[in-house]
């Protein structure tokens, strides 16, 4: 299941996303997400994915890297489905243990939270995916710079390289993860049957060694970057200059219609 989670990963192509400026895509993402969030029926919701769905196809992502992170977030969307189903208005539809009641309330509620969740998840791999972890430590940089002014210069530039450096290990660690649990299995361990407390303990093996492969890990990259002089952001000149196109006008425009249909069926229906 490891192999499965793609968080944090770049997928190179030539897509329209892929050319727009990353931090535009930052702030369509925030947008979007608040918008998701401000969507109060399934209308508004729906239309709110269906510009998901959208921004899915312009990304020229396969589809199955954004299924891969479905098997990873499914015993959370589940989770979350389920007890949101305890919680709604209306007429009863079944009972358990003659004491809780499912509503058709409840089950609106249950699907509603739950395709929450999960533009969430698509909208924030869109922007994993089109967008090169150099490429977010440069656009994060830049959104925070107005930090700089209250006497906090060295510290955005420290934030965004945190932010980038841990979306960077993500996939490594889950690479590093995979090769430990397969050198355990190897070994005889037994790692998928039993009760709760035996797989915990069965975890142990996999944790300690992952957790010191991380501190080495940290320790070659701070050596890696003293070796070539890194001082942090003082001086620091870019490559590639990050400049506005057609391509984030359009984006950004698109980005406004789907704001403003998602508050007009808000107040519509």
């Amino acid at each position: 299941m490891l192999k499965d989670i793609t968080i944090g990963q770049y997928y190179e192509g030539k897509s329209l996303l892929h050319k727009s400026d990353p931090r535009m895509k930052i702030i369509w993402l925030i947008a979007l997400i608040v918008l998701i969030f401000l969507a109060q029926n399934m209308y508004a919701l729906g239309f709110a994915a269906i510009s998901v769905i959208i921004a899915i196809v312009i990304s020229r992502v396969p589809i199955k890297m954004y299924l891969k992170n479905m098997k990873t977030i499914l015993p959370i969307l589940l989770f979350t489905a389920v007890i949101n189903l305890f919680y709604g208005e209306g007429e009863v539809l079944f009972s358990l243990f003659g004491k809780i009641n499912i509503t058709d309330g409840g089950i609106y509620r249950s699907v509603f939270m739950a395709l929450r969740i999960l533009l969430f998840i698509f909208i924030s791999s869109v922007l994993t995916y089109t967008t090169t972890p150099n490429d977010l430590t440069d656009a994060i940089e830049s959104l925070l710079s107005p930090l700089k002014f209250i006497g906090l210069k060295s510290a955005v530039h420290t934030l965004a390289m945190m932010m980038t450096i841990t979306l960077r290990f993500i996939p490594t660690l889950i690479e590093e993860a995979e090769k430990i649990m397969n050198a355990q299995k190897a070994r005889g361990a037994d790692l998928e049957s039993g009760g709760l407390t035996k797989r915990v303990k069965a975890l142990i093996p996999i944790l300690v060694p992952l957790l010191i492969s991380a501190v080495r890990r940290s320790y070659e990259l701070a050596a890696a970057m003293e070796c070539r002089c890194y001082n942090g952001g003082e001086g620091k000149t870019r490559m590639k200059k990050m400049r506005l196109s057609l391509i984030d006008l359009f984006l950004s425009l698109a980005c406004i219609i789907i704001g403003a249909g998602i508050i007009t069926l808000n107040i519509l229906l």
